[in-house]
């Protein structure tokens, strides 16, 4: 009895002990207010990590169904197009990118490959890129109907991209990149006077200026037996006659080498190159820099441009005399319009910015192509230089006229935009279901125009990367809408006959000596030696 009495005693203290044990321990948790704290914390943590995890997962899920979606939608378009012609696809998601993009990696031009394709695939093929597509067409009877008439609209796509530049407003809306036609027909309306030749006769004075000035320095450089980098030579030169008979505004870049002009300009079309091909470039932050140089030079373009712009209008307004240039033109034009707004500022700043970008690289770019190919083939230069002689003869100045008279020289102008056009193409949205070489195009497509393949393919020019200016002889049929450097239509460059102009007049003392290479990396360049003549 003893013993089952002491087993007892023990198991009775055993119990108290652990019950005494489990007493303290939830006084610790719960009956303390720091343990209390705790406790609670714990609990909201997993509450809290138990509704994310549900979020997340319902993300991804949500996520999921968009991808399927999405997947569904591409093939429906794959379904809707796929009859029309074209390379096989890179990828069944991204399309044709990866090919664009390896080869424009690479160094290659592009439109060498848009040639190819064109040559296997015909005159109608189409290129994908996720759930875009778009179609390139070199059928001369589709490039008439669709960039003659003004029912087929410039495509926002492409062209809202050149807006702004890394967030800085770069072209805006205006006359290129103007998808709405009657935004875009009011600009055209203030700015076409201001660019007839009626008007370009009286400018003839700057033009003939501008060109003495460059035969001196290359003159200087003869002298010296110095190289000369042409491309860079006609950017200086051409944008000193745009600020001059455009803004009548003398900079003389060929002598003052510190105006920032040429390298702001420069930059903006590095920019240009960078933004539009890969749409992740400025989120590296390697590319912070170079992004905010760009920013700065479209910057000094648009505040340079307000500046004369607005000392201009206050010079009109107070009666003063004001140089009867293209900018005082424009203003008195657009002082007639009725409607005006706040904006059309803004516009004019973007045209401003347009004139001076596009309008002073594709000139020299023509123009160093145009010496290059001179160089090459003396035969071509000496009728050059015999028909100048003609024309000109002991003259020091050019009439307008006399750019009607070279013949010769404009077909020499002429084949060089064929062979390298300043744009490669245009391109145009398909609001309705058309026909193509017969094959049927729903709506909702962008149809690319590219002149650049157009003038490479031997079905419209034969021997077609064979130089020869008598392609445009007067005589000679002219080409059945395959040529179109300037567009067509009512979105025809507003400026060719300015171009032209000054294509012509930098051109006539083109004498080439020894020998003439180029680079083509960044900017196709051309090197040459001058001699006297």
């Amino acid at each position: 009895m003893s013993e089952f009495r002491l087993a007892r005693e023990r198991g009775i203290v055993l119990r108290v002990t652990k019950f005494r044990l489990k007493s303290r321990l939830h006084t610790l948790l719960v009956g303390s207010p720091r343990a209390s704290i705790v406790y609670s914390n714990m609990a909201l943590f997993h509450l809290i990590a138990g509704w994310i995890g549900y979020v997340l997962m319902c993300l991804l899920g949500l996520m999921l169904i968009v991808f399927l979606c999405f997947c569904l939608y591409i093939k429906y378009i794959h379904l809707k197009y796929d009859h029309i012609p074209g390379p096989p696809r890179d990828s069944f998601i991204f399309g044709h990118s990866a090919t664009i993009m390896r080869e424009t990696s690479n160094g290659r031009v592009i439109h060498d490959k848009f040639l190819e394709w064109s040559e296997t695939y015909g005159p109608v093929y189409r290129i994908n890129g996720m759930h875009i597509v778009m179609v390139f067409v070199t059928c001369p009877d589709t490039t008439k109907e669709v960039l003659m008439s003004p029912k087929y609209p410039k495509d926002s796509l492409v062209y809202k991209g050149l807006f702004n530049l890394f967030g800085q407003r770069f072209l805006g809306s205006g006359l290129i990149t103007a998808h709405n036609h009657d935004a875009w027909y009011k600009q055209r309306r203030i700015m076409d006077p201001a660019f007839s030749s009626l008007y370009l006769r009286g400018q003839m004075g700057a033009f003939n200026e501008r060109a003495e000035r460059l035969m001196d320095k290359l003159a200087d450089m003869a002298d010296t037996n110095t190289a000369a980098n042409m491309h860079q030579m006609f950017n200086l030169v051409t944008l000193d006659v745009i600020t001059k008979v455009a803004f009548g505004v003398d900079v003389d870049l060929l002598k003052e080498s510190d105006s920032p002009f040429p390298k702001a300009i420069e930059m903006c079309l590095k920019g240009m190159v960078h933004y539009v091909r890969d749409s992740t470039f400025q989120l590296y932050p390697k590319n912070k820099k170079f992004i905010n140089e760009v920013k700065e030079s479209v910057q000094l373009l648009r505040s340079t441009g307000r500046r004369w712009i607005n000392e201009r209008k206050m010079a009109i307004q107070n009666g003063e005399d004001v140089p009867k240039d293209i900018l005082t033109q424009i203003l008195k034009t657009a002082g007639k319009e009725e409607n005006t707004e706040n904006e059309d500022e803004e516009l004019m700043l973007d045209n401003f910015v347009t004139l001076f970008v596009a309008g002073q690289e594709t000139t020299a770019n023509q123009l160093a192509f145009a010496v290059m190919e001179l160089g090459r083939l003396p035969e071509i230069l000496a009728n050059v230089k015999q028909e100048v002689d003609d024309v000109i003869g002991m003259k020091q100045e050019i009439s307008f006229d006399d750019l009607g008279k070279m013949t010769y020289l404009s077909q020499v102008l002429k084949e060089t935009l064929r062979l390298y056009p300043t744009a490669p193409g245009t391109s145009r949205f398909i609001p309705n279901d058309i026909t193509i070489n017969g094959i049927p195009i729903p709506a909702g497509v962008t149809c690319f125009f590219n002149s650049y393949v157009c003038g490479r393919l031997d079905k419209f020019f034969e021997e077609p990367l064979k130089f020869d200016p008598e392609r445009f002889h007067p005589d000679t049929a002219k080409p059945y809408y395959c040529y179109y450097p300037f567009a067509l239509g009512p979105r025809s460059c507003l400026g060719q006959s300015f171009a032209q102009v000054r294509h012509t007049h930098s051109s006539r003392h083109v004498d080439t000596h020894t020998h003439t290479h180029t680079r083509s990396h960044p900017i196709p360049s051309v090197v040459c030696r001058w001699r006297r003549r």
